[in-house]
């Protein structure tokens, strides 16, 4: 009897031990203190943090037609932010494939050419937004200049944590670091859609206070970029853009009338519809698409 009670004894602690490495596989890394080494990175706090991305997809900005003005007022206020001066929040909303997130890709690229202090760019998904405070405190102890870049942001009408990025972007005792700033595209100008915009209206005892706390999100963006479906002239400059940049061998009448009939195809036009086809047609001659 002494001796099951003494294995029993020894046993315990053994069980104790494993279960303990098993909780510690379990648990999410401990998340860095400070901005590691590199230019970009996604915000992964389920992962440890801030993972690296040794390269970024991006296009040539000269590609990006028909949004000249959006990309030139993007551009002079990620400039001014990366040399230290005031700059804005900006939101990149509208039409579906018209560029938004390649703009903001583009811009860093363009910004980084040249520059020894690199500008760092750190993407962080919808559904993490909870964790931004965290992440800023994170941010807050260093001193290179971040663009925090949220892709196809939006909030469903019982989705509460757009008050996470209200309080993030500008309110809250600690405020946004002066390091960084927080650019976001969305298809809606105000992130909220529009029946929970009218619901609050018909349903709250105050519904202008209702309405206002639902639509305030988008005036912490300084900056609101329009995107706009584009015309057949603007498609065709893309898809010329895009060919003479990859030196695709196509006379040039045949490149137009295949590009409508892919745009017929497809239903629309739009920068991606114009990409979409130029990949296909690289493929079909055995040519690479390479930056």
């Amino acid at each position: 009897m002494a001796k099951s009670g003494k294995s029993k004894a020894l046993a315990e602690p053994a069980l104790q031990q494993r279960i303990a490495e098993a909780l510690e596989r379990l648990a999410p890394p401990a998340l860095g203190a400070t901005l590691p080494k590199g230019d970009a990175f996604v915000w992964e706090p389920a992962q440890g943090g801030l993972v690296a991305v040794p390269h970024v997809a991006h296009v040539d900005l000269s590609l990006l037609k028909g949004i000249e003005s959006q990309r030139d007022t993007l551009l002079a206020n990620t400039r001014r932010f990366a040399e230290g001066l005031p700059a804005n929040n900006a939101l990149l909303w509208g039409a579906r494939g018209m560029g938004k997130s390649s703009l903001v890709k583009a811009v860093h690229e363009q910004i980084n050419a040249g520059r020894k202090d690199h500008l760092v760019l750190i993407e962080i998904h919808r559904e993490d937004i909870d964790s931004l405070p965290l992440l800023l405190r994170v941010l807050r102890k260093g001193t290179r200049r971040v663009v925090l870049f949220c892709d196809d942001l939006s909030f469903d009408k019982d989705d509460t944590s757009y008050k996470s990025l209200k309080a993030a972007l500008e309110g809250g005792i600690e405020g946004r670091p002066a390091n960084t700033i927080f650019y976001a595209t969305s298809n809606r100008r105000h992130l909220m859609p529009r029946d929970s915009v009218d619901n609050e209206r018909g349903t709250a005892i105050n519904p202008g206070e209702a309405v206002e706390e639902k639509v305030s999100l988008s005036d912490r963006f300084g900056l609101w970029l329009g995107f706009h479906h584009c015309g057949q002239d603007e498609y065709l400059s893309m898809v010329e853009g895009y060919a003479a940049f990859y030196k695709l061998k196509l006379a040039p009448e045949e490149l137009r009338s295949r590009a409508l009939a892919w745009a017929i195809g497809r239903g629309g036009r739009s920068g991606r519809v114009a990409w979409q086809f130029i990949q296909d047609l690289a493929g079909e001659l055995g040519q690479k698409l390479d930056n």
